[in-house]
């Protein structure tokens, strides 16, 4: 099993990579994993209290379930991801049901700040954008696919996504192998990611 761990700060274009490397490859040999999933859960919390959770700090990540799921998917075992709410700011009570492939791929802003996580990578690839560039991504998204408003979007990221992302994320830019610039459509830059799979594999 090739591990791949692709990281980058919010609205940098992941998910457009993560796309651009599974168009390539049969669908029985990739499974993704999106760090978002392993969220802690906050049943402990009102709803006021979850909606005040710093979710750009490392500590609201569950790694320990992280580390554990891909260690069993490792050893060719089946796993229950769970699914995240980001209207509830909880888990819910479902879960997929992940099966181990020949490629995973684990996707998420702080994935490489987790040092026992950072080692199960075979390839780490970090997607980088500009700061404005990110913020109209996070503010089209955040608006449309997840219910805020415009204020809250802009508060959210003054108050905890930008100082999260300078002390966390782009620090994190130092573990990756390949440094993708995300600001146009890097053919050459996947290109090279798919040919690295296809010699592992």
């Amino acid at each position: 099993m090739l591990i791949i761990g692709i990281a980058g700060g919010t609205g940098s274009g992941k998910t457009t990579v993560v796309n651009q490397i599974i168009n390539e490859l049969p669908n029985e040999e990739v499974t993704v994993i999106s760090q978002d999933s392993y969220y802690k859960e906050t049943d402990n919390l009102s709803y006021e209290e979850r909606t005040k959770i710093n979710f750009d700090h490392p500590r609201a990540i569950d790694f320990e379930l992280l580390v554990q799921h891909l260690s069993a998917l490792r050893e060719n075992k089946t796993v229950e991801q769970p699914i995240y709410s980001f209207a509830k700011h909880n888990r819910t009570k479902d879960t997929i049901k992940t099966h181990p492939s020949k490629v995973l791929i684990v996707e998420g802003i702080l994935i490489f700040t987790n040092q026992e996580l950072r080692d199960m990578l075979d390839i780490k690839i970090y997607v980088h954008a500009d700061s404005d560039e990110r913020l109209i991504r996070r503010m089209k998204r955040d608006i449309q696919e997840r219910g805020r408003d415009m204020d809250e979007v802009l508060q959210r990221y003054q108050q905890t996504l930008k100082p999260m992302h300078e002390q966390f994320i782009e620090p994190t830019k130092m573990y990756a192998d390949i440094i993708i610039p995300n600001d146009r459509y890097n053919t050459v830059a996947v290109d090279i990611v798919r040919t690295v799979i296809s010699e592992k594999l």
